[in-house]
């Protein structure tokens, strides 16, 4: 059955009117009653018995009607949850971030999101590199603050919350330590150490080489899934790795140093959501961060 064919059904049962049922679901009388021969016919039984002074049920209609309005309840109840999640910024919201500089985000914006719509409570939890997006497409987040763009056809990109200079960290003794700044190009001199949001997309194109804009290949380090392992696999001379100009706020570590580059793009950070998820909360927790920013 259709949901408008069990509602017209359980409101007749109720009213024992087609005039009184129209008005309510505010149909012509003609409908109504074309809707209930309609199950007549596929019941192969009269449901309600009409005379020109009443409507009531008949022993199958009845039972109909018993076995059919909890089921009716239930799903109307489970729709009214579906909106709800939907379309209203309640319940709880879990959120994700990668990175020190995805976290300051996350604490601003929670703070506004929470002010703005008190009625929704904000889990917070920071992820490995290596399993942000796994987290993500097993609904164990929500949403993802992470480094931009994260490709995928099932992945909406929010706008970008926070720009910063990425800077190349080396080990104290390497040359490049010595430098005022570094090129992408220098790249193709050393082993460059492996995590999610390493390079920029456009060093990485799908199916081809790593290669430098120039043409040369990017050597490729061992894999981290940690940014304190990366660290140490950098100090122990084991490659070097691109990184935001945040971690400059942090402690450094004596045997690693930071060189800016000159000739990269900014390192992008915002929300992250899976399109097939995206709900109100998601939206309203977009929008507070947003203009967490420009404020």
């Amino acid at each position: 059955m259709e949901r408008y064919e069990m509602e017209t059904f359980l409101t007749l049962a109720e009213e024992l009117h087609f005039g009184r049922t129209a008005m309510r679901l505010r149909v012509t009388t003609a409908r109504v009653s074309q809707v209930i021969s309609g199950l007549e016919r596929r019941v192969g039984a009269p449901l309600f018995e009409r005379t020109s002074r009443s409507v009531a049920l008949t022993p199958i209609g009845r039972r109909l009607h018993d076995d059919l309005r909890p089921a009716f309840e239930r799903l109307e109840a489970a729709l009214a949850t579906a909106v709800a999640e939907g379309r209203g910024v309640t319940g709880l919201l879990r959120v994700g971030f990668v990175g020190a500089a995805a976290g300051r985000l996350l604490v601003r914006a929670t703070d506004r999101f929470r002010t703005r719509h008190p009625g929704c409570e904000v889990e917070i939890s920071e992820v490995r590199m290596a399993e942000a997006l796994e987290r993500l497409r097993a609904d164990a987040l929500e949403l993802l603050i992470a480094c931009l763009p994260l490709s995928g056809p099932d992945l909406a990109n929010g706008p970008v919350l926070l720009s910063e200079p990425r800077m190349l960290a080396v080990p104290t003794g390497h040359p490049f330590a010595r430098r005022g700044s570094v090129s992408v190009e220098d790249l193709a001199h050393a082993d460059v150490l492996q995590a999610p949001c390493s390079l920029p997309d456009h060093w990485r194109e799908p199916g081809s080489p790593r290669l430098t804009p120039a043409g040369l290949a990017i050597p490729l380090g061992r894999t981290a899934a940690t940014f304190q392992e990366i660290l140490a696999l950098v100090g122990a001379g084991e490659g070097v790795f691109p990184v935001g100009a945040h971690v400059t706020r942090s402690p450094t570590p004596p045997d690693v140093t930071y060189v800016p580059f000159h000739d990269t793009p900014p390192l992008d950070w915002g929300p992250v959501w899976r399109t097939s998820r995206a709900t109100a909360r998601i939206r309203a927790f977009t929008e507070a961060a947003a203009v967490d920013q420009m404020a």
